[in-house]
């Protein structure tokens, strides 16, 4: 739609990709109002109305990478003398935004708390979860975790809610924290996720904690339970589905294939018994 003479255009103030919008053609808005929410550097930015009226249409979309400047929503402004025009927006101070509630909830999904039957299971055989290592290990409120949304890379076999509620954080617990007041890296195996195996996304968390404990020079502690490779992702390519740099690396500096414990050449004869489409 192209915009008339007399109706608004709200442009981005600022480069960013479009992460949540909150209005449709037809709605009214007053100033103040929320029209969508614009990410730039790792911040999360409203763009509100300036005018009271109604949205003709939203030309952004989500996902979209947008300049400075670029249109994003045009609005037919009402006339100021029409009823409620000049009131004040109120802002709801409670409101939670639908994308932050569904990571809020994801979080639980990850939380002992929340996972009370594995947690259980784990007690009953005299051993601890993943959480409650790092956590006796750890000083209080200390520990940044890093990558606690992603889920196993298995969406070719199983669905999304699926894979949210019985892969959190892709079994491997990872951060950042302090022991002591010294700054360590800290991971932890979590044996109720597909019996702690290894998998696409936690050998990419893997990856990056060891890159930054190099960087910043933090010992690394692990605690390590489970039961090795896991051949069951088919959301990527390589010798069974795990081309990560840690394999990459392993099989470069041992001449072995670090999943299977075989050479190369027994590796490849294993890849092509099993190859990545069929796991």
């Amino acid at each position: 739609m192209t915009a008339e003479q007399d109706d608004v255009a709200v442009r981005a103030p600022l480069t960013g990709t479009v992460i949540g919008i909150a209005v449709g053609a037809g709605d009214q808005v007053e100033p103040g109002d929320e029209l969508l929410i614009l990410e730039s550097m790792k911040m999360e930015h409203a763009v509100v109305s300036e005018d009271a009226g109604k949205i003709l249409d939203v030309t952004a979309r989500v996902g979209e990478t947008v300049t400075a400047g670029t249109p994003l929503v045009v609005i037919e402004p009402r006339e100021h003398d029409e009823a409620g025009d000049l009131q004040q927006a109120e802002v709801d101070l409670d409101r939670v935004r639908a994308d932050l509630d569904e990571a809020i909830r994801r979080h639980r999904i990850g939380s002992d708390s929340y996972r009370r039957e594995a947690t259980e299971r784990r007690h009953a055989e005299g051993r601890r979860t993943a959480r409650e290592n790092i956590a006796d290990l750890v000083d209080d409120g200390s520990f940044v975790e890093y990558g606690a949304l992603v889920i196993a890379a298995q969406r070719r076999r199983r669905s999304l809610d699926d894979l949210i509620e019985r892969t959190p954080a892709d079994g491997l617990v990872t951060g950042t924290a302090t022991t002591g007041g010294v700054p360590v890296a800290v991971m932890s195996y979590d044996y109720s996720v597909l019996a702690g195996t290894q998998g696409i996304q936690n050998h990419r968390k893997t990856d990056r904690l060891f890159e930054l404990a190099r960087r910043e020079n933090l010992p690394v502690v692990i605690f390590a339970e489970g039961g090795g490779g896991r051949p069951g992702d088919t959301d990527g390519t390589g010798v069974a589905g795990l081309d990560v740099t840690t394999f990459r690396v392993l099989t470069a500096s041992t001449g072995a294939c670090p999943w299977s414990r075989s050479s190369p050449a027994t590796a490849s004869r294993a890849t092509r018994r099993w190859p990545a489409s069929a796991m």
